[in-house]
Order: structure tokens, then sequence, then C-alpha cells
């Protein structure tokens, strides 16, 4: 059996006590087996050493919304609102990938995601091909759950995103059948209709009772844009978390991107259902949507995680940034005491894993979950001085991609002293650029 041993690490656990450790971990296969102290009864032949003394080791970062298909746009759709960015930019682009170039978007994107740390997403493809984005995932061993978009109905939608209902019900459950559970759950699958203003009724309730059916996800965008809610408004007759949960929607199994525009009704259906919801606070400040009440929905119990969003409203996919926004934005209006550094990084650990339901196999650095991994190297200007140093301080403040030193996925070594080995740059890059090319003639 494979084994990695990790010496002397400073372990940041985001265990329920947020325990801080200096000592071993060790790996076994999948599983981390041992934490803390000195370890000494494993099997020398076998066995990994890395040597981790005035390193930091982090439970992998989870990204509760991303958009692989999109990582082709990015700089494509920039300084522009959400109804036109989608209407005029992404969309189109959504409707012209192909096969290959959904592959690599996605691959570009993973290699982006693995670089800076984070080991599992919540996705949201497009609705065409999202086989060969599973396939880009299985082979660069992210953790992920991921679904092809749904949209069959609403107007400004080019042909190319058109559905009908049924098939779009039936593709997304055969993929579903497909993928879920792959590789030992590595991978999972999320039920994915865009939001309420392309998708119909029948198609929202067939959802619901699929995913209750196969216990899975529903991944979904909501209140993320004033002129969104409008829409919902005109078309339903109610605002968007008010109408999700008369249809039946909400439950802890769905998670909602964005839920800026919130009124007291639709936060106290979060609470009381259980729904989840994702902040992403790069995304919404460059589309100029607005800033969630995030101080205010934790503080009510509301499940949340951090996400990227997509690359062509972002424009990246790191989290250091994200975490970093996260802390920040909220100060200016709640003071400086709000979202402190440990708050943003159990985010971004622990609290994606629960939003997820993952939280049983990742999130934390414990005997027992899946060795979803991150060593941090500090040893440089912009996180130093070291001595007497507050950990989640020098993460979320001051670290950035540039630290991460290792990687693991499921106990795979995925990043190798800041190299990602399960993608192939040179050939990513390169497909990545004829894709796009390809794509934009094809608008």
């Amino acid at each position: 059996m494979a084994a990695t041993l990790l010496r002397n690490a400073t372990i940041v656990t985001m265990n329920e006590q947020d325990d801080l450790i200096v000592g071993d971990v060790l790996i076994q296969d999948d599983v981390i087996v041992a934490v803390g102290g000195q370890v000494t009864d494993y099997n020398a032949e076998s066995t990994t050493i890395i040597e981790a003394k005035g390193k930091l080791l982090l439970p992998g970062f989870v990204q509760t919304h991303i958009h692989l298909c999109q990582t082709l746009f990015r700089g494509r759709a920039d300084d522009m609102a959400l109804m036109d960015w989608l209407r005029t930019r992404v969309w189109p682009l959504e409707a012209a990938h192909d096969e290959e170039s959904v592959y690599y978007s996605a691959m570009l994107g993973i290699g982006e995601l693995l670089r800076s740390g984070t080991t599992t997403i919540l996705d949201m493809e497009t609705v065409s091909h999202t086989d060969f984005a599973f396939q880009a995932i299985a082979s660069s061993g992210i953790r992920a759950i991921s679904g092809k978009v749904m949209m069959d109905a609403g107007g400004d939608v080019p042909s190319g995103l058109q559905e009908d209902t049924d098939r779009s019900i039936a593709e997304s459950t055969e993929l579903l059948e497909r993928w879920h559970g792959y590789d030992g759950g590595r991978i999972g699958y999320a039920y994915c209709p865009r939001f309420v203003v392309s998708c119909s009724e029948r198609l929202l309730t067939e959802v619901r009772d699929l995913s209750k059916k196969y216990n899975v996800l529903v991944h979904t965008h909501a209140a993320e844009n004033r002129e969104e809610i409008e829409l919902v408004m005109h078309q339903r007759g109610m605002r968007n978390i008010v109408y999700l949960d008369h249809i039946g929607l909400t439950s802890p199994r769905l998670v909602l991107a964005h839920c800026i525009w919130l009124d007291e009704q639709e936060r106290e259906i979060l609470k009381r259902t259980g729904t989840k919801m994702t902040h992403c606070p790069g995304s919404n400040l460059k589309l100029s949507s607005g800033i969630a009440l995030v101080p205010e929905l934790l503080e009510q119990g509301i499940g949340m995680g951090i996400g990227a969003d997509g690359a062509p409203c972002n424009n990246t996919l790191d989290m250091f940034q994200e975490m970093k926004l996260t802390a920040l934005l909220h100060k200016v209006r709640c003071g400086p005491e709000s979202m402190n550094a440990r708050t943003v990084l159990r985010m971004a650990t622990i609290g994606g894993a629960r939003t997820l339901g993952l939280d049983h196999l990742i999130g934390s650095v414990e005997v027992g979950k899946k060795a979803d991994l991150v060593l941090l190297d500090l040893n440089d200007f912009h996180t130093f001085p070291s001595f007497d140093a507050d950990p989640y301080s020098r993460v979320v403040y001051a670290a950035s991609r540039g630290n991460v030193s290792h990687v693991w996925v499921d106990g795979k070594l995925v990043v190798d002293r800041g190299k990602v080995k399960t993608v192939d740059k040179r050939l990513v890059l390169k497909e990545a650029d004829r894709s796009i090319a390809r794509l934009l003639k094809r608008i």
C-alpha cells in the first residue's frame, strides 16, 4: 500500500476545535491515518517522506461554484452587467463549444485550481458535450461534483443552448448514471438548472424529484442581479427564493450561487429549509451585481461556501483571491472585526465541504478523512515575519498561489513543488488557444 509521511508540519486542522498542531501526518492510500506527534509506525520501504518543517499543512480548498466550461472565455466578457454579459458574450460562446473545446476549457481551469490549492469543486457545465468535461475531471485527479446546465425556457438564448425539456432531463440523468460515484466517489453529479429565468416549472419540479430519488445536489443561480429578480417576478409572480420554496425545490440538497439580493423572507426560507449558498465576491464585484449580506447570513446559521465562479467574470479561479476579498469586502459595511481570517478559512475548507454534504470525508485534517491536503511554503518576503504569527492571517491576508508547494487529492500527489503533475501544461495551453480561436470564428 502506498503511504506518505509529512514530517514536522504546522498543521492547521480546521477541526471543530480549530487545533493547531506541530507534528507528522501519515497518509495511507487515500486516507489520513495519523495526525500529530512523531509517527514511527510505518513501512520505510513503501513510504514517501516529505520534510515539512516550517510549512503549513491545510485541508484542500473547496470551491462551491465554478464553471469549467467558461475558462476559455477569460478576458472575453469584461466590464459588463450580468444579463448583457450572458446574452451577448457568454451564451454565444457556450453555444459554440465542441467536444474538444469543453475538454480543454475544463483542463485549463483544473490546472489553475490545483496549482492554487483547490482540491474540490462544485461545477456547472454548458448544455452540450458535458461528458468531455467529466473526462477532464477524471484524468486530472481533482475531486468534483459537476453536471450539465439545463435551459429549456427564456428568451435571448442562442439556438445551441435551447433544449427540449424531456431531452434535457434524460441527458442529465444519463450523465448522472455514468459518472456519479466514479473513482470511489471522487466524482459526483449535480442537476444544474441554470436559473429560474431559463427553466420551465416542469423542468424544475422534475429536477426536484430526481435529486431526491438519487440523493444528489441541485446547483443553480439565484438572486444575483436586480434585473434577474425583476424577470423572475414578471414570469412567476414571486421573488427567486420564494418561488423555489413554493415549488418545493429548497432543501439541504440545494446549493444557490450568489444570493445577493435577498429579503428577510428569503433569508428565513434558507434557514428553515437548510438550503446552502455560495459567496462569489470577485464575480459579484466585477459584474457590479452587489454585495451579499454574508456576515448576517452566517449569523443566522445559513450554510455557505466560497467560489470563484467562472473565468470571464473574475478572471481567475484562485481561492486565495476569493478568501481575501471575502475577508475585506464586508469590513467596509460591518466593521473591522467582521469576517476574521479564521472564519474565512473555515468557509474555504470545512464550510465548503458542509455545503456540498462532504464534511464527513473532507474539509479538515483529521484521522479517517480523505487525504485532500495542501502544503504551503510561506518562507518568503510577503509572508514574513513568521515569529509568533497567526497562521490564519498568513494564509488569508498574505499568502498567494505561489506559496502552494504540494497538493494531494485522495492521497495522490497532484502538485509537486509547485508543478501540476496531472495536467500537461504545454499541451493544454496550446489547445486552449486553438479552441478559443475556433469558437470565435464559429460565432
